[in-house]
Protein backbone atom coordinates (compact mmCIF):
# COMPACT_ATOMS: atom_id res chain seq x y z
CA UNK A 1 0.00 0.00 0.00
CA UNK A 2 0.93 3.38 -0.67
CA UNK A 3 1.87 5.01 2.18
CA UNK A 4 0.60 8.31 1.73
CA UNK A 5 -2.49 7.19 0.33
CA UNK A 6 -2.62 5.52 3.78
CA UNK A 7 -1.86 8.42 5.52
CA UNK A 8 -4.89 10.32 3.58
CA UNK A 9 -7.20 7.47 4.65
CA UNK A 10 -6.61 7.89 8.04
CA UNK A 11 -7.10 11.89 8.06
CA UNK A 12 -10.27 11.58 6.07
CA UNK A 13 -11.70 8.53 8.24
CA UNK A 14 -10.87 10.89 11.54
CA UNK A 15 -12.93 13.80 9.85
CA UNK A 16 -16.68 14.83 10.54
CA UNK A 17 -18.76 16.62 8.12
CA UNK A 18 -18.74 19.92 9.59
CA UNK A 19 -14.79 19.67 9.16
CA UNK A 20 -15.02 18.48 5.94
CA UNK A 21 -16.95 21.19 4.33
CA UNK A 22 -14.89 23.90 6.55
CA UNK A 23 -11.44 21.85 4.52
CA UNK A 24 -13.58 22.43 1.28
CA UNK A 25 -14.32 25.90 1.67
CA UNK A 26 -10.21 26.31 1.80
CA UNK A 27 -10.25 24.67 -0.87
CA UNK A 28 -11.99 27.33 -2.71
CA UNK A 29 -9.63 29.10 -4.64
CA UNK A 30 -7.56 26.17 -5.43
CA UNK A 31 -10.55 23.94 -6.52
CA UNK A 32 -13.80 25.04 -8.69
CA UNK A 33 -17.28 25.24 -6.93
CA UNK A 34 -18.71 22.75 -8.84
CA UNK A 35 -16.26 20.26 -8.38
CA UNK A 36 -16.09 20.88 -4.86
CA UNK A 37 -20.01 20.57 -4.60
CA UNK A 38 -19.73 16.93 -5.77
CA UNK A 39 -16.83 16.02 -3.27
CA UNK A 40 -18.70 13.74 -0.20
CA UNK A 41 -15.47 12.61 1.66
CA UNK A 42 -12.00 13.57 2.55
CA UNK A 43 -10.20 10.99 0.19
CA UNK A 44 -12.14 12.45 -2.97
CA UNK A 45 -10.70 15.34 -1.52
CA UNK A 46 -7.60 14.68 -1.22
CA UNK A 47 -7.83 12.92 -4.92
CA UNK A 48 -8.24 16.62 -6.42
CA UNK A 49 -5.49 18.13 -4.71
CA UNK A 50 -3.35 14.95 -5.39
CA UNK A 51 -4.32 15.32 -9.32
CA UNK A 52 -3.63 19.21 -8.63
CA UNK A 53 0.11 17.86 -7.39
CA UNK A 54 -1.07 20.07 -4.60
CA UNK A 55 -0.75 17.39 -2.41
CA UNK A 56 2.51 15.07 -2.74
CA UNK A 57 4.58 12.59 -0.92
CA UNK A 58 6.81 15.29 -0.25
CA UNK A 59 4.85 18.20 0.36
CA UNK A 60 2.20 18.08 2.93
CA UNK A 61 2.22 22.06 3.38
CA UNK A 62 -1.69 22.26 2.11
CA UNK A 63 -2.84 19.54 4.16
CA UNK A 64 -0.64 20.62 7.50
CA UNK A 65 -1.94 23.96 6.60
CA UNK A 66 -5.95 23.13 6.10
CA UNK A 67 -5.79 20.57 9.20
CA UNK A 68 -4.49 23.42 11.47
CA UNK A 69 -7.64 26.10 10.37
CA UNK A 70 -9.65 23.43 11.34
CA UNK A 71 -8.07 22.78 14.70
CA UNK A 72 -7.45 19.12 14.27
CA UNK A 73 -3.95 18.98 15.52
CA UNK A 74 -4.54 15.34 16.59
CA UNK A 75 -4.81 14.64 12.31
CA UNK A 76 -2.06 17.25 11.94
CA UNK A 77 0.37 15.55 14.64
CA UNK A 78 -0.15 11.92 12.10
CA UNK A 79 1.36 14.14 8.75
CA UNK A 80 3.95 15.36 10.77
CA UNK A 81 4.83 12.15 12.03
CA UNK A 82 4.42 10.91 8.57
CA UNK A 83 6.66 13.56 7.40
CA UNK A 84 9.24 12.27 9.64
CA UNK A 85 9.27 9.00 8.41
CA UNK A 86 8.22 8.12 11.60
CA UNK A 87 10.15 4.67 12.44
CA UNK A 88 8.19 1.46 12.25
CA UNK A 89 8.85 -1.94 14.57
CA UNK A 90 10.68 -4.21 12.68
CA UNK A 91 8.39 -7.09 10.61
CA UNK A 92 9.72 -9.53 12.33
CA UNK A 93 8.29 -8.12 15.87
CA UNK A 94 4.91 -8.54 16.31
CA UNK A 95 2.96 -5.43 18.09
CA UNK A 96 2.00 -5.98 21.60
CA UNK A 97 -1.52 -5.48 20.76
CA UNK A 98 -1.53 -7.93 18.00
CA UNK A 99 -2.29 -11.00 19.76
CA UNK A 100 -5.14 -9.11 22.44
CA UNK A 101 -6.99 -7.75 19.24
CA UNK A 102 -6.73 -11.16 17.75
CA UNK A 103 -8.25 -12.92 20.87
CA UNK A 104 -11.41 -9.77 21.13
CA UNK A 105 -11.99 -10.10 17.79
CA UNK A 106 -12.78 -13.72 17.96
CA UNK A 107 -14.73 -13.42 20.46
CA UNK A 108 -16.66 -9.95 20.99
CA UNK A 109 -19.29 -10.12 18.49
CA UNK A 110 -21.88 -7.68 18.09
CA UNK A 111 -20.80 -6.08 21.31
CA UNK A 112 -17.87 -4.23 19.89
CA UNK A 113 -19.71 -0.89 20.15
CA UNK A 114 -20.25 -1.00 23.48
CA UNK A 115 -16.59 -1.96 24.04
CA UNK A 116 -15.12 0.76 22.06
CA UNK A 117 -17.47 3.23 23.70
CA UNK A 118 -15.91 1.61 27.33
CA UNK A 119 -12.50 2.46 25.48
CA UNK A 120 -13.97 6.21 25.23
CA UNK A 121 -14.28 6.25 21.33
CA UNK A 122 -16.20 8.95 19.69
CA UNK A 123 -19.59 7.86 18.78
CA UNK A 124 -18.85 9.60 15.45
CA UNK A 125 -15.59 7.13 14.57
CA UNK A 126 -18.27 4.60 15.45
CA UNK A 127 -20.39 5.30 13.25
CA UNK A 128 -18.04 6.10 10.30
CA UNK A 129 -16.48 2.52 11.17
CA UNK A 130 -19.97 0.91 10.67
CA UNK A 131 -20.73 2.59 7.36
CA UNK A 132 -17.45 1.67 6.10
CA UNK A 133 -18.10 -2.03 6.64
CA UNK A 134 -21.55 -2.70 6.19
CA UNK A 135 -22.49 -6.38 7.29
CA UNK A 136 -18.55 -7.47 8.22
CA UNK A 137 -18.90 -7.92 11.78
CA UNK A 138 -15.13 -8.73 12.34
CA UNK A 139 -13.94 -6.24 10.29
CA UNK A 140 -15.82 -3.43 11.96
CA UNK A 141 -14.40 -4.48 15.37
CA UNK A 142 -11.00 -4.72 13.69
CA UNK A 143 -11.21 -1.38 12.33
CA UNK A 144 -12.66 0.30 15.79
CA UNK A 145 -9.68 -1.19 17.76
CA UNK A 146 -6.96 0.21 15.24
CA UNK A 147 -8.85 3.80 15.31
CA UNK A 148 -8.15 3.42 19.03
CA UNK A 149 -4.69 2.64 19.14
CA UNK A 150 -4.09 5.33 16.63
CA UNK A 151 -6.13 7.88 18.42
CA UNK A 152 -4.41 6.58 22.19
CA UNK A 153 -1.30 6.45 20.36
CA UNK A 154 1.76 5.40 23.16
CA UNK A 155 -1.12 5.51 25.90
CA UNK A 156 -3.05 2.35 24.36
CA UNK A 157 -2.41 -0.42 26.58
CA UNK A 158 -3.80 -3.60 26.87
CA UNK A 159 -4.67 -3.15 30.67
CA UNK A 160 -7.20 -0.52 29.17
CA UNK A 161 -8.75 -3.18 26.47
CA UNK A 162 -8.84 -5.87 29.60
CA UNK A 163 -10.50 -3.14 31.93
CA UNK A 164 -12.63 -2.12 28.87
CA UNK A 165 -13.98 -5.67 28.68
CA UNK A 166 -14.51 -6.10 32.33
CA UNK A 167 -16.82 -3.21 32.19
CA UNK A 168 -18.89 -4.54 29.94
CA UNK A 169 -19.08 -7.75 31.67
CA UNK A 170 -17.31 -9.77 28.95
CA UNK A 171 -14.91 -11.29 31.69
CA UNK A 172 -14.70 -14.76 29.60
CA UNK A 173 -12.72 -12.69 26.97
CA UNK A 174 -10.72 -10.26 29.33
CA UNK A 175 -9.34 -13.51 30.72
CA UNK A 176 -8.71 -15.27 26.94
CA UNK A 177 -6.94 -11.57 26.68
CA UNK A 178 -4.80 -11.67 29.69
CA UNK A 179 -3.53 -15.30 28.80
Amino acid sequence: LDPLRSLLHSVSSGLSAKELSDMKFLCLDKIGKRKLDAVQSGQELFNILIEQQEITKDNLELLKKLLQRIKRQDLLSQVVQFEEGEPHAPDDQPDEHEKPVAVICDNVGREWKRLMRELGMPEVKLDRIEEAYPRKLYEQLVQALREWQKWKGKDAKVGDLITALRGCRLNFVADKVEE
